[in-house]
């Protein structure tokens, strides 16, 4: 622990190498950007080159502030003015220093994320979690080392406090750390469609958000979904997002007894191979599933890529197929009642 006390030992922190070293960190993040994320998305070029914006600014703020502190420490000997001045100022560098030094640490880590993922949002929870244990471990370091501050008896008087704290923000708690371990295991990703089963309660949704106490869904019909991290973590949950992993598909047909069936089932197969969101490999099938006394059932089974355009392409399918089907003269069949009168029987 240092021995000079506060504006001293400010005086002492605030130097012209602690100022290089953060302008190569601005230098560094901004060679990390160009170097490594040519291949990230437009909309995530967007944010880091806001992210970047922020940073200058917050540069130019610190470099102004520094050099008024210079200036001031020349001078502080020549008038009550500056001398009094001077703490303030070296306060306020001290703080856009650290404030400068947690953004650029911030934007570090999460250029780090996006390169596991160049398109796909990456969820800000575990970024927000890294930035305010940063923050409060620089406050502390301040705390002690600037002000001569003992905050180790601090800390253990306020265990009592921890615990009430902890007892009443025990959901709160529980949703974060669920959402920690949901980010970590990297179970799905922002834009993943999901199907969630808890219980006897089915929900399909869209990941929007991992937030500190939630993940956000959206829906079929573009309603929100909020659902509790610890809901998330202890529901089964299926993606239907994997790269790579096509979703399959089923469309079912009618026809009659008197008509081609396989005639059908060809027509049926070129058909849907012809729809631009159907993958070719694996390649559309039909066959036939059921025969009955009023039909013939033919399913026809395809892949989609997208979840979420899947009753899209579901409509495409069945109204292409019905046209072709129509055009070739073949017609759906329906179910028949016959009923006839019989004569009551008299006694």
């Amino acid at each position: 622990m240092p021995t000079s006390t506060f504006p001293a030992s400010l005086y002492n922190l605030l130097d012209v190498e602690l100022y290089v070293v953060l302008g190569i960190m601005c230098l560094g993040t901004f060679l990390f950007y160009k170097s490594f994320l040519k291949r990230a998305s437009n909309a995530r070029h967007q944010s880091i080159q806001n992210h970047l914006k922020t940073i200058n600014r917050q540069f130019f703020v610190l470099t102004f502030l520094f050099v008024v502190y210079l200036l001031l420490r020349e001078q502080i000997d020549a008038s009550v003015l500056v001398k009094k001045l001077t703490p303030y100022i070296a306060t306020m560098t001290y703080i856009a220093g650290v404030v400068l030094f947690v953004r650029v640490c911030r934007l570090n880590v999460l250029m780090y994320l996006f390169l596991g993922s160049m398109t796909v949002g990456v969820p800000l929870l575990l970024v927000n979690i890294f930035s305010l244990i940063l923050f409060v471990s620089i406050s502390i370091w301040s705390v002690s080392h600037l002000f001569n501050v003992q905050v180790a008896p601090l800390l253990a008087t306020s265990a009592a406090l921890s615990v009430i704290l902890g007892l009443a923000l025990q959901d709160t708690l529980g949703n974060l750390f669920a959402g920690i371990s949901l980010q970590i295991d990297k179970a799905f990703e922002l834009g993943d469609w999901l199907e969630i089963q808890n219980g006897s309660n089915k929900i399909v949704g869209q990941v929007k958000e991992l937030t500190w106490r939630a993940t956000v869904l959206v829906g079929w019909s573009d309603e929100i979904i909020t659902l509790p991290n610890k809901v998330m973590a202890s529901s089964q949950v299926s993606n239907y997002s994997p790269a790579g992993t096509p979703i399959v598909r089923r469309q079912v047909f009618r026809i009659s007894h008197t008509q081609n069936a396989y005639a059908a089932k060809d027509l049926l197969e070129r058909a849907v191979s012809q729809i631009a969101d159907i993958r070719a490999i694996p390649s559309p099938m039909a066959y036939i599933s059921d025969v009955s006394e009023h039909w013939i059932e033919l399913k026809v089974v395809y892949f989609i890529d997208s979840y979420g355009r899947q009753y899209l392409v579901g409509d495409k399918v069945y109204s292409f197929c019905l046209d072709i089907l129509t055009q070739n003269g073949f017609k759906l069949a329906h179910q028949i009642f016959e009923m006839k009168k019989t004569d009551e029987v008299k006694a």
